[in-house]
Protein backbone atom coordinates (compact mmCIF):
# COMPACT_ATOMS: atom_id res chain seq x y z
CA UNK A 1 0.00 0.00 0.00
CA UNK A 2 2.88 2.39 0.78
CA UNK A 3 4.55 1.28 -2.54
CA UNK A 4 1.18 2.20 -4.16
CA UNK A 5 0.72 5.88 -2.23
CA UNK A 6 4.14 6.95 -2.99
CA UNK A 7 3.33 7.12 -6.90
CA UNK A 8 1.22 10.07 -6.10
CA UNK A 9 3.87 12.32 -5.03
CA UNK A 10 5.24 12.78 -7.97
CA UNK A 11 1.93 13.29 -9.79
CA UNK A 12 1.11 16.12 -7.63
CA UNK A 13 4.40 17.77 -7.87
CA UNK A 14 4.11 17.44 -11.84
CA UNK A 15 0.68 19.08 -11.34
CA UNK A 16 1.74 21.86 -9.66
CA UNK A 17 4.10 22.69 -12.10
CA UNK A 18 1.75 22.79 -14.70
CA UNK A 19 -0.08 25.44 -13.09
CA UNK A 20 2.97 27.46 -13.80
CA UNK A 21 3.62 26.19 -17.23
CA UNK A 22 2.82 29.21 -19.94
CA UNK A 23 0.89 28.06 -22.69
CA UNK A 24 2.61 27.74 -25.85
CA UNK A 25 2.73 30.85 -28.39
CA UNK A 26 1.87 28.80 -31.29
CA UNK A 27 -1.25 27.46 -29.95
CA UNK A 28 -1.66 31.14 -28.99
CA UNK A 29 -1.68 32.07 -32.49
CA UNK A 30 -3.76 29.16 -33.60
CA UNK A 31 -6.52 30.28 -31.34
CA UNK A 32 -6.19 34.42 -32.24
CA UNK A 33 -4.78 35.60 -29.05
CA UNK A 34 -1.57 37.55 -30.91
CA UNK A 35 -0.96 39.49 -27.92
CA UNK A 36 -0.68 36.95 -25.47
CA UNK A 37 1.76 35.04 -27.89
CA UNK A 38 3.79 37.83 -28.32
CA UNK A 39 4.06 38.52 -24.77
CA UNK A 40 5.14 35.03 -23.63
CA UNK A 41 7.20 34.39 -26.54
CA UNK A 42 9.14 37.74 -25.50
CA UNK A 43 9.79 36.33 -21.91
CA UNK A 44 11.01 32.77 -23.21
CA UNK A 45 13.67 34.96 -25.49
CA UNK A 46 14.66 37.14 -22.21
CA UNK A 47 15.64 39.98 -24.36
CA UNK A 48 16.07 39.16 -28.03
CA UNK A 49 13.90 40.56 -30.71
CA UNK A 50 11.48 38.42 -30.99
CA UNK A 51 9.33 39.62 -34.63
CA UNK A 52 11.26 37.54 -36.79
CA UNK A 53 10.34 34.43 -35.44
CA UNK A 54 6.87 35.81 -34.37
CA UNK A 55 6.24 36.37 -38.31
CA UNK A 56 7.28 32.92 -38.99
CA UNK A 57 5.77 31.16 -36.58
CA UNK A 58 2.46 32.99 -38.15
CA UNK A 59 3.24 32.03 -41.71
CA UNK A 60 3.96 28.72 -41.16
CA UNK A 61 0.67 28.22 -39.26
CA UNK A 62 -0.89 29.57 -41.74
CA UNK A 63 0.26 27.06 -44.63
CA UNK A 64 -0.40 24.25 -41.86
CA UNK A 65 -3.90 25.32 -41.61
CA UNK A 66 -4.34 25.06 -45.36
CA UNK A 67 -3.03 21.59 -46.02
CA UNK A 68 -5.24 20.63 -42.45
CA UNK A 69 -8.15 21.61 -44.64
CA UNK A 70 -7.12 19.48 -47.50
CA UNK A 71 -9.05 16.09 -47.91
CA UNK A 72 -8.48 13.19 -46.25
CA UNK A 73 -7.45 11.50 -42.76
CA UNK A 74 -4.12 12.87 -41.69
CA UNK A 75 -2.51 9.50 -41.21
CA UNK A 76 -3.28 8.96 -45.07
CA UNK A 77 -1.36 12.58 -46.03
CA UNK A 78 1.14 11.41 -43.35
CA UNK A 79 2.15 8.63 -45.26
CA UNK A 80 1.37 10.08 -49.16
CA UNK A 81 3.71 12.99 -48.12
CA UNK A 82 7.45 12.04 -47.89
CA UNK A 83 9.27 13.81 -45.19
CA UNK A 84 6.66 13.10 -43.13
CA UNK A 85 6.18 9.37 -43.81
CA UNK A 86 10.16 9.40 -42.59
CA UNK A 87 9.56 10.97 -39.93
CA UNK A 88 6.50 9.12 -38.74
CA UNK A 89 8.86 5.95 -39.52
CA UNK A 90 11.76 7.42 -37.29
CA UNK A 91 9.51 8.55 -34.22
CA UNK A 92 8.05 4.96 -34.46
CA UNK A 93 11.69 3.15 -34.79
CA UNK A 94 12.78 4.98 -31.81
CA UNK A 95 9.79 3.94 -29.89
CA UNK A 96 10.34 0.31 -30.89
CA UNK A 97 14.05 0.25 -29.90
CA UNK A 98 13.61 2.07 -26.86
CA UNK A 99 11.31 -1.58 -26.18
CA UNK A 100 12.90 -4.06 -27.76
CA UNK A 101 15.85 -3.24 -26.17
CA UNK A 102 14.22 -4.61 -22.78
CA UNK A 103 14.08 -1.17 -20.54
CA UNK A 104 10.77 -2.26 -19.12
CA UNK A 105 11.86 -6.02 -18.69
CA UNK A 106 14.58 -4.63 -16.62
CA UNK A 107 12.24 -2.17 -14.50
CA UNK A 108 9.38 -4.10 -14.14
CA UNK A 109 11.12 -7.83 -13.12
CA UNK A 110 14.59 -6.32 -11.54
CA UNK A 111 13.98 -7.75 -8.19
CA UNK A 112 13.17 -11.45 -10.46
CA UNK A 113 16.66 -10.82 -12.55
CA UNK A 114 18.87 -10.24 -9.72
CA UNK A 115 17.31 -13.77 -7.72
CA UNK A 116 17.63 -15.22 -10.79
CA UNK A 117 21.32 -14.40 -10.92
CA UNK A 118 21.68 -16.00 -7.54
CA UNK A 119 20.81 -13.25 -5.10
CA UNK A 120 18.97 -15.53 -2.27
CA UNK A 121 17.83 -13.08 0.21
CA UNK A 122 14.66 -11.72 -1.27
CA UNK A 123 14.61 -8.09 0.93
CA UNK A 124 18.00 -7.83 -0.54
CA UNK A 125 16.50 -8.28 -3.90
CA UNK A 126 14.02 -5.62 -3.51
CA UNK A 127 16.23 -3.70 -2.04
CA UNK A 128 19.02 -3.84 -5.61
CA UNK A 129 16.11 -3.47 -7.12
CA UNK A 130 15.26 -0.01 -5.73
CA UNK A 131 18.50 1.18 -6.26
CA UNK A 132 18.67 0.38 -9.50
CA UNK A 133 15.55 2.16 -9.93
CA UNK A 134 17.18 5.46 -7.89
CA UNK A 135 19.55 4.85 -10.56
CA UNK A 136 17.41 5.73 -13.49
CA UNK A 137 16.19 8.43 -11.73
CA UNK A 138 19.14 10.20 -11.35
CA UNK A 139 20.66 9.44 -14.98
CA UNK A 140 17.76 10.84 -16.26
CA UNK A 141 18.33 14.50 -14.84
CA UNK A 142 21.76 13.44 -16.12
CA UNK A 143 19.78 13.63 -20.12
CA UNK A 144 18.38 16.67 -19.46
CA UNK A 145 21.56 18.56 -18.69
CA UNK A 146 23.36 16.78 -21.79
CA UNK A 147 20.54 17.02 -24.45
CA UNK A 148 21.09 20.66 -25.32
CA UNK A 149 24.84 20.10 -24.88
CA UNK A 150 25.65 16.87 -27.10
CA UNK A 151 22.64 16.91 -29.24
CA UNK A 152 19.71 14.83 -30.01
CA UNK A 153 21.60 12.15 -32.41
CA UNK A 154 24.84 12.10 -30.11
CA UNK A 155 23.42 11.50 -26.85
CA UNK A 156 21.23 8.63 -28.60
CA UNK A 157 23.49 6.80 -30.59
CA UNK A 158 26.30 7.02 -27.28
CA UNK A 159 23.33 5.65 -25.06
CA UNK A 160 22.25 2.84 -27.29
CA UNK A 161 25.83 1.65 -27.87
CA UNK A 162 26.61 1.42 -23.87
CA UNK A 163 23.08 0.00 -23.21
CA UNK A 164 24.14 -2.61 -25.42
CA UNK A 165 27.29 -3.24 -23.88
CA UNK A 166 25.34 -3.35 -20.85
CA UNK A 167 23.19 -6.15 -22.25
CA UNK A 168 26.39 -8.14 -23.44
CA UNK A 169 27.74 -7.69 -19.26
CA UNK A 170 24.11 -8.50 -17.63
CA UNK A 171 23.94 -11.89 -20.19
CA UNK A 172 27.44 -13.02 -19.29
CA UNK A 173 26.90 -13.00 -15.80
CA UNK A 174 24.06 -15.56 -16.57
CA UNK A 175 26.14 -17.49 -18.95
CA UNK A 176 29.05 -17.36 -16.49
CA UNK A 177 26.42 -18.77 -13.94
CA UNK A 178 25.04 -21.51 -15.78
CA UNK A 179 28.96 -22.88 -17.02
CA UNK A 180 29.45 -23.07 -12.99
CA UNK A 181 26.21 -24.53 -11.87
CA UNK A 182 25.94 -26.92 -8.70
CA UNK A 183 25.51 -30.71 -10.07
CA UNK A 184 22.83 -31.79 -8.51
CA UNK A 185 23.75 -35.52 -6.63
CA UNK A 186 20.63 -36.61 -5.12
CA UNK A 187 17.78 -38.02 -6.86
CA UNK A 188 15.03 -39.03 -4.14
CA UNK A 189 12.41 -40.97 -4.88
CA UNK A 190 9.19 -39.34 -5.40
CA UNK A 191 6.76 -40.28 -2.56
CA UNK A 192 3.31 -39.04 -4.19
CA UNK A 193 4.65 -41.93 -6.94
CA UNK A 194 3.81 -39.30 -9.84
CA UNK A 195 6.29 -38.70 -12.82
CA UNK A 196 7.96 -35.33 -12.09
CA UNK A 197 10.10 -33.73 -14.30
CA UNK A 198 12.16 -32.63 -12.41
CA UNK A 199 13.96 -35.82 -11.42
CA UNK A 200 15.24 -35.55 -15.22
CA UNK A 201 18.00 -32.86 -14.87
CA UNK A 202 21.44 -33.23 -13.57
CA UNK A 203 22.29 -29.62 -13.34
CA UNK A 204 20.86 -26.41 -10.96
CA UNK A 205 20.52 -24.37 -14.58
CA UNK A 206 18.48 -26.77 -16.08
CA UNK A 207 16.14 -27.27 -12.63
CA UNK A 208 15.85 -23.53 -12.39
CA UNK A 209 14.22 -23.43 -16.10
CA UNK A 210 11.59 -25.32 -15.02
CA UNK A 211 9.38 -23.27 -13.35
CA UNK A 212 7.81 -26.88 -11.36
CA UNK A 213 11.00 -27.52 -10.04
CA UNK A 214 13.64 -25.79 -7.05
CA UNK A 215 17.12 -26.87 -5.71
CA UNK A 216 17.12 -28.09 -2.30
CA UNK A 217 20.81 -28.23 -1.02
CA UNK A 218 23.14 -27.88 1.47
CA UNK A 219 26.09 -25.71 1.73
CA UNK A 220 29.72 -26.73 2.68
CA UNK A 221 31.66 -23.47 3.22
CA UNK A 222 30.69 -21.92 -0.17
CA UNK A 223 30.03 -25.32 -2.33
CA UNK A 224 26.72 -26.42 -2.83
CA UNK A 225 26.70 -30.12 -1.74
CA UNK A 226 23.59 -32.98 -1.21
CA UNK A 227 21.69 -31.01 -3.74
CA UNK A 228 18.17 -32.51 -5.02
CA UNK A 229 15.82 -30.89 -7.70
CA UNK A 230 12.34 -31.37 -5.94
CA UNK A 231 8.90 -30.45 -7.43
CA UNK A 232 7.83 -27.15 -5.86
CA UNK A 233 4.72 -26.97 -3.56
CA UNK A 234 1.82 -26.07 -5.58
CA UNK A 235 0.73 -23.08 -2.22
CA UNK A 236 3.99 -21.62 -1.83
CA UNK A 237 7.44 -21.83 -3.87
CA UNK A 238 9.04 -21.12 -0.72
CA UNK A 239 9.26 -24.81 0.00
CA UNK A 240 9.22 -28.28 -1.84
CA UNK A 241 6.06 -30.15 -1.77
CA UNK A 242 7.75 -33.27 -0.48
CA UNK A 243 11.42 -34.16 0.94
CA UNK A 244 14.03 -32.78 3.32
CA UNK A 245 13.03 -29.00 1.85
CA UNK A 246 9.25 -29.26 2.28
CA UNK A 247 8.81 -27.85 5.65
CA UNK A 248 10.17 -24.68 5.90
CA UNK A 249 10.81 -24.37 9.78
CA UNK A 250 12.49 -28.01 10.18
CA UNK A 251 15.05 -27.67 6.54
CA UNK A 252 16.17 -24.20 8.12
CA UNK A 253 16.99 -25.95 11.29
CA UNK A 254 18.67 -28.56 9.83
CA UNK A 255 21.35 -25.94 7.30
CA UNK A 256 18.95 -26.96 4.24
CA UNK A 257 18.22 -24.76 1.62
CA UNK A 258 15.65 -23.85 -0.95
CA UNK A 259 16.40 -22.23 -4.37
CA UNK A 260 13.45 -21.65 -6.47
CA UNK A 261 13.79 -19.55 -10.18
CA UNK A 262 17.77 -19.10 -8.87
CA UNK A 263 21.34 -21.29 -8.57
CA UNK A 264 24.07 -20.42 -5.99
CA UNK A 265 26.85 -18.99 -7.87
CA UNK A 266 29.67 -16.23 -6.61
CA UNK A 267 28.97 -14.11 -10.39
CA UNK A 268 25.53 -12.71 -8.79
CA UNK A 269 27.85 -9.29 -9.04
CA UNK A 270 27.99 -9.00 -12.70
CA UNK A 271 24.46 -9.11 -13.22
CA UNK A 272 24.00 -6.37 -10.22
CA UNK A 273 26.75 -4.55 -12.44
CA UNK A 274 24.71 -4.96 -15.75
CA UNK A 275 21.73 -3.47 -14.15
CA UNK A 276 23.52 -0.75 -13.13
CA UNK A 277 25.51 0.15 -16.42
CA UNK A 278 21.91 -0.57 -18.38
CA UNK A 279 20.18 2.26 -16.58
CA UNK A 280 23.84 4.82 -16.08
CA UNK A 281 23.17 4.49 -20.28
CA UNK A 282 20.26 4.03 -21.12
CA UNK A 283 18.29 6.72 -18.77
CA UNK A 284 20.17 9.58 -20.44
CA UNK A 285 19.65 8.65 -23.60
CA UNK A 286 16.66 6.32 -25.19
CA UNK A 287 15.06 6.92 -21.92
CA UNK A 288 13.67 10.32 -22.86
CA UNK A 289 15.04 11.04 -26.55
CA UNK A 290 12.52 8.82 -28.43
CA UNK A 291 9.49 11.39 -26.63
CA UNK A 292 11.76 14.50 -27.46
CA UNK A 293 12.67 13.74 -30.72
CA UNK A 294 8.90 12.61 -31.41
CA UNK A 295 8.00 15.88 -30.33
CA UNK A 296 10.15 17.92 -32.52
CA UNK A 297 9.88 15.80 -36.46
CA UNK A 298 6.08 16.39 -37.15
CA UNK A 299 4.88 19.50 -38.72
CA UNK A 300 1.69 21.01 -36.82
CA UNK A 301 -0.27 19.45 -39.01
CA UNK A 302 0.33 16.12 -38.06
CA UNK A 303 2.24 16.11 -34.81
CA UNK A 304 -0.72 14.92 -32.76
CA UNK A 305 -1.24 12.28 -34.88
CA UNK A 306 2.67 11.17 -35.08
CA UNK A 307 2.68 11.30 -31.59
CA UNK A 308 -0.25 9.36 -31.23
CA UNK A 309 1.25 6.58 -33.60
CA UNK A 310 4.28 6.44 -31.83
CA UNK A 311 3.38 6.25 -28.76
CA UNK A 312 0.87 3.67 -29.28
CA UNK A 313 3.97 1.67 -31.33
CA UNK A 314 5.92 2.37 -28.00
CA UNK A 315 2.89 0.40 -25.99
CA UNK A 316 2.35 -2.49 -27.98
CA UNK A 317 6.32 -3.59 -27.88
CA UNK A 318 6.36 -2.63 -24.25
CA UNK A 319 3.24 -5.47 -23.74
CA UNK A 320 5.09 -7.91 -26.53
CA UNK A 321 8.51 -8.15 -24.68
CA UNK A 322 7.16 -7.60 -20.91
CA UNK A 323 4.56 -10.71 -21.61
CA UNK A 324 6.92 -12.69 -23.70
CA UNK A 325 10.40 -12.40 -21.19
CA UNK A 326 9.60 -14.95 -18.73
CA UNK A 327 8.84 -17.10 -21.82
CA UNK A 328 11.80 -16.24 -23.35
CA UNK A 329 14.18 -16.75 -20.66
CA UNK A 330 13.15 -20.30 -19.96
CA UNK A 331 12.84 -21.19 -23.94
CA UNK A 332 16.27 -19.57 -24.78
CA UNK A 333 18.01 -19.13 -20.87
CA UNK A 334 18.64 -16.49 -18.91
CA UNK A 335 21.44 -15.66 -20.66
CA UNK A 336 20.18 -16.09 -24.08
CA UNK A 337 17.64 -13.39 -23.52
CA UNK A 338 19.56 -10.78 -22.65
CA UNK A 339 21.69 -11.74 -25.50
CA UNK A 340 18.58 -10.86 -27.81
CA UNK A 341 17.92 -7.73 -26.31
CA UNK A 342 21.73 -6.97 -26.98
CA UNK A 343 20.89 -7.80 -30.57
CA UNK A 344 17.73 -5.84 -30.81
CA UNK A 345 19.99 -2.69 -29.65
CA UNK A 346 22.56 -3.51 -31.97
CA UNK A 347 20.18 -3.06 -34.61
CA UNK A 348 18.44 0.34 -33.23
CA UNK A 349 22.23 1.37 -33.42
CA UNK A 350 22.35 0.43 -36.93
CA UNK A 351 18.40 2.23 -37.76
CA UNK A 352 19.59 5.66 -35.41
CA UNK A 353 23.21 6.16 -37.19
CA UNK A 354 21.65 6.47 -40.56
CA UNK A 355 18.07 7.66 -40.35
CA UNK A 356 18.17 9.87 -37.71
CA UNK A 357 18.99 13.53 -38.27
CA UNK A 358 20.27 16.47 -35.42
CA UNK A 359 17.35 18.52 -34.50
CA UNK A 360 19.21 20.52 -32.16
CA UNK A 361 18.74 24.13 -32.73
CA UNK A 362 16.56 23.63 -35.36
CA UNK A 363 13.48 25.85 -35.60
CA UNK A 364 10.59 23.55 -35.75
CA UNK A 365 9.95 25.02 -39.08
CA UNK A 366 13.11 24.15 -40.58
CA UNK A 367 13.13 20.38 -39.35
CA UNK A 368 11.08 19.31 -42.48
CA UNK A 369 13.81 19.75 -44.64
CA UNK A 370 15.68 17.50 -42.74
CA UNK A 371 13.48 14.48 -44.02
CA UNK A 372 13.90 15.64 -47.91
CA UNK A 373 16.35 13.24 -48.51
CA UNK A 374 16.10 9.29 -48.85
CA UNK A 375 15.52 7.77 -45.34
CA UNK A 376 18.69 5.86 -45.01
CA UNK A 377 20.10 9.42 -45.65
CA UNK A 378 18.18 11.52 -43.06
CA UNK A 379 21.34 10.77 -40.45
CA UNK A 380 23.29 12.18 -42.46
CA UNK A 381 22.09 15.60 -42.75
CA UNK A 382 23.27 17.16 -39.37
CA UNK A 383 26.64 16.82 -41.19
CA UNK A 384 25.79 20.44 -42.92
CA UNK A 385 25.60 22.07 -39.48
CA UNK A 386 25.47 26.22 -39.65
CA UNK A 387 23.62 26.15 -42.67
CA UNK A 388 20.18 28.01 -42.73
CA UNK A 389 17.32 27.21 -44.66
CA UNK A 390 15.04 30.06 -46.10
CA UNK A 391 11.35 29.38 -46.78
CA UNK A 392 9.54 31.12 -49.62
CA UNK A 393 5.85 30.77 -50.58
CA UNK A 394 6.07 31.24 -54.48
CA UNK A 395 2.66 29.79 -56.08
CA UNK A 396 1.30 27.64 -53.63
CA UNK A 397 4.57 25.65 -52.86
CA UNK A 398 7.68 25.66 -50.37
CA UNK A 399 10.90 26.44 -51.74
CA UNK A 400 14.06 25.57 -49.86
CA UNK A 401 16.96 28.40 -50.53
CA UNK A 402 20.47 28.59 -49.10
CA UNK A 403 22.15 31.31 -48.37
CA UNK A 404 23.69 32.67 -51.06
CA UNK A 405 20.15 31.96 -52.94
CA UNK A 406 18.08 33.53 -50.46
CA UNK A 407 20.44 37.22 -50.49
CA UNK A 408 19.14 37.54 -53.95
CA UNK A 409 15.01 37.14 -52.70
CA UNK A 410 13.36 40.12 -51.63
Amino acid sequence: RYMLGLSAVPAVIQFLGFLFLPESPRWLIQKGQTQRARRILSQMRGNQAIDEEYDSIKNNIEEEEKEVGAAGPVICRMLTYPPTRRALIVGCGLQMFQQLSGINTVMYYSATILQMSGVEDDRLAIWLAALTAFINFIFTLVGVWLVERMGRRKLTLGSLTGTAVALIILASGFLLSAQVSPRITLNPPDPSHQNSTCTKYSYCNGCMLDPDCGLCYKLNKSSVVESSCIPVDKDSTMKAAWGRCSNETVFKKEDLFWAYNFCPTPYSWTALLGLILYLVFFAPGMGPMPWTVNSEIYPLWARSTGNACSSGVNWVFNVLVSLTFLHTAEYLTYYGAFFLYAGFAALGLVFIYGCLPETKGKKLEEIESLFENRLCTCGMSDSDEGRYIEYIRVKGSNYHLSDNDASDVE
